[in-house]
């Protein structure tokens, strides 16, 4: 199977119903755990609950779901264990010295790509297939349309459950190395956070002569999305090493920075982002790239 980019249109479609019934074992019923527990459930699988805390299985139990009262009970279980704890500290903790010959282990705690590679060894040793996933939805968003999950690893233990897999939503694989779908999630919620910090700065300085936000979220919306329609040519650009532009280059972005910081200085409003900004539009044109356009400052991220 080739590998995908997590750019590409997910593999399945929510709340599969053609999934045959699969005894699963969800470990973690944090809001997420619970999240991913309760569409398994409605999508017709046989499921086992395992928390730290005990009274978290109550609504589930109480939907059909059987508790368990240790880890090694939830795994011997089912052949599919799916895991959604907090860190991967946990992950580790809650299984150590289990057996988990035989069994497929999915990985849908948050954690960087050395963890899941990590976390991967070692459950390979302890006779598990591994599969790490990337959630990209919040809680409401899962069985539904809009969420979808990467995932990375073992392909052949992937594809074997993907139709089980498909309940959560789209299904995308991104690659046979086991931090992959951890590096492409932290990235796309890289994308995420920076675009909230631009938002909230941009509301922050608009606040500061009492404008309403709601006033302005919907041109700040429509100009956000606007610029968006960018990402692709960004990417040609990164991937080419062409970086020439005759939009706006950095030294003319440099010339201007000053309005910002001053503004918002003047506004009252901490400045953030365009400090951190500033560094790379000198570093980029004392080093000779004045004309090139924002996609260099890929490579003036690098260490």
């Amino acid at each position: 199977m080739p590998e995908n980019t997590a750019g590409n249109t997910p593999e399945n479609t929510p709340k599969t119903t053609s999934a045959a019934p699969t005894d699963v074992s969800v470990l973690g019923l944090g809001l997420m755990g619970s999240a991913l527990a309760a569409t398994l459930l409605s999508a017709g699988h046989r499921l086992t609950v395992w928390n730290r805390t005990a009274a978290k299985t109550g609504p589930l139990t109480a939907q059909g779901a059987l508790p368990a009262a240790s880890p090694a009970e939830a795994v011997a279980a089912s052949p599919l264990v799916i895991v959604c704890l907090s860190t991967n500290d946990n992950v580790t903790e809650a299984l150590a010295g289990l057996d988990l010959t035989g069994k497929t282990l999915v990985n849908l705690t948050n954690g960087t790509p050395e963890q899941a590679r990590s976390i991967s060894g070692w459950a390979t040793k302890a006779g598990a297939a591994y599969v790490d996933g990337g959630i990209m939805a919040v809680p409401q968003m899962i069985g539904s349309p809009a969420a979808y999950v990467l995932y990375s690893g073992d392909e052949e233990a992937y594809e074997a459950h993907r139709p089980t897999l498909a309940a959560f939503g789209g299904t995308r694989w991104v690659g046979t190395e086991p931090g992959r779908a951890a590096l492409h999630d932290l990235a796309l919620l890289t994308g995420m956070y920076g675009m909230f910090l631009g938002v909230a700065q941009a509301f922050a300085l608009i606040r500061s002569e009492s404008v309403p936000a709601t006033e302005f979220a919907g041109p700040l919306q429509e100009w956000i999305t606007a610029m968006l329609g960018a990402v692709p040519d960004l990417a040609t650009a990164i991937d080419t090493e062409q970086h020439l532009t005759d939009v706006s280059n950095l030294a003319m972005n440099r010339e201007v920075l000053p309005n910002f910081t001053d503004t918002f200085r003047a506004q009252g409003v901490d400045p953030g982002f365009f400090l951190l900004l500033a560094p790379l539009l000198d570093r980029a044109v004392e080093e000779g790239h004045g004309a090139d356009g924002l996609s260099r400052l890929v490579m003036m991220l690098k260490q």
